[in-house]
């Protein structure tokens, strides 16, 4: 039990810091080593190991990985964002548009994804322009995190809760939608509040291409836009009025869109994020070794006994935006997820773990994948965003979206 005990601490603290101390181990790495560990010591059994992975999960999240990717390599992405950037508006209503096109993009096209596919363009644009790009990246991120909220399909962590608490997609979003919607104008009062005297560098870029290391985004092409939009849209409403497997009829959306005569398949895999999956299948593992000692459900019949009831929406909202930020919100649901119960109040819950986990992600860099992806790209591109300077903002963005999501859930 010791070495269990011992194994999970590293693992989680790996995914707290972002690294193993002393090594050069990342998150994923940790998670893959962990799970290794695990069976090498006997904690669970090679089969054990096998059963721990939710696969319907995986196939949903993959599935839906491609979707968004479809969007990536169709050049909307890059093309949204020549259109938003380009536009010629304030510097204020340029940050409006990012943080509402962050928002609604996040919300049914993985905030990761989002992150990931626009940070290295907005970079580009703002620099070329001669304007800051700190407090752009930073609207766009906190938007990203809190609009993903919006419904199951917004982040991993929303798609692993949806599929282990058999969440509707619908009733997830009656409760999450506004508080999501509510928070755009909160961040953009913040972001402009800040830097309102640091909208422009002092010294504009000259070079054309904007950031250091930024890559040509791929052409426009309105035929595969298409596609991919029919096929997203036809997922939200499989997912809203069928009974279908989610993760069948991601996985199947998955499929109609790596057929292509114009589109290679290997561009749109290019474009998943395999990292995550290994991460998330590594973390499947390693909770499932620390589940076989026991002391996760003594925690959870203690904390009880102290009247926390983790199926109580306000108290899962604020313990998971606790671990969400002491680990990342991916492994805060994962470490979650297995202690509540499947009810009638199951989409409360899920709304609660959703706004909890999301909302308090935007307080330090590391509570979200989306806000490392960005201080990451960032700093490869010659753009330092520090974790005291993520925070500034991150502070206030947290605390006032807390407030109007308890709110909310109160109400």
């Amino acid at each position: 039990m010791e070495l269990t005990l011992f194994i999970f601490f590293l693992v989680y603290l790996a995914m707290g810091l972002g690294s193993l101390p002393f090594f050069r181990v990342g998150r994923t790495g940790a998670a893959v080593i962990g799970g290794m560990a695990m069976l090498t010591i006997g904690s669970i059994t090679p089969q054990q190991a096998w059963n721990a992975i939710d696969y319907s999960t995986m196939g949903m999240l993959f599935g839906l990985m491609v979707v968004s990717a479809a969007f990536v390599v169709s050049g909307f992405y890059g093309w949204l964002a020549r259109k938003a950037a380009s536009s010629n508006v304030s510097e204020r209503a340029l940050l409006a548009i990012l943080i509402v096109v962050g928002g609604v993009m996040a919300a049914f096209l993985t905030n990761d994804v989002v992150a990931v596919s626009m940070c290295p363009l907005l970079l580009s644009i703002t620099l070329a322009r001669g304007l800051n790009p700190v407090p752009f990246l930073l609207g766009f991120c906190f938007a990203a995190n809190t609009g993903a909220s919006g419904t199951i399909i917004g982040s991993p962590q929303n798609i692993i809760a949806a599929q282990k608490l058999n969440l509707s997609f619908a009733g997830v979003s009656e409760i999450t939608a506004v508080p999501a919607l509510l928070s755009l104008p909160v961040i953009w009062l913040v972001i402009t509040y800040l830097y309102r005297d640091r909208w422009k560098l002092a010294m504009p870029s000259t070079d054309g291409n904007g950031a250091a290391g930024a890559t040509e985004p791929p052409p426009f092409s309105v035929g595969e836009t298409l596609k991919a939009a029919i096929t997203a849209f036809v997922v939200v409403v499989a997912f809203v009025f069928s009974d279908w497997p989610r993760e069948t009829v991601a996985l199947t959306a998955a499929g109609v869109l790596l057929l292509s005569r114009r589109v290679s398949s290997k561009s749109l895999l290019h474009e998943v994020d395999g990292e995550l999956i290994l991460l998330i299948m590594g973390l499947f593992v390693v909770n499932a070794g620390l589940s076989a000692t026991g002391l996760p459900q003594q925690f959870v019949t203690y904390l009880a006994a102290e009247g926390i009831n983790l199926n109580n929406p306000t108290a899962l909202f604020l313990i998971s935006s606790v671990v969400s930020d002491l680990v990342g919100n991916n492994p805060a649901v994962m470490m979650l997820v297995p202690y509540l119960h499947v009810g009638g109040d199951a989409n409360y819950l899920g709304a609660a773990l959703s706004l909890g986990t999301h909302f308090s992600s935007n307080l330090v860099v590391f509570g979200s994948l989306a806000g490392i992806i960005m201080v990451e790209q960032a700093k490869d591109r010659g753009v330092k965003i520090s974790g005291a300077e993520f925070s500034k903002a991150g502070v206030l963005v947290t605390a006032a979206t807390m407030i109007i999501a308890v709110v909310w859930l109160l109400i």
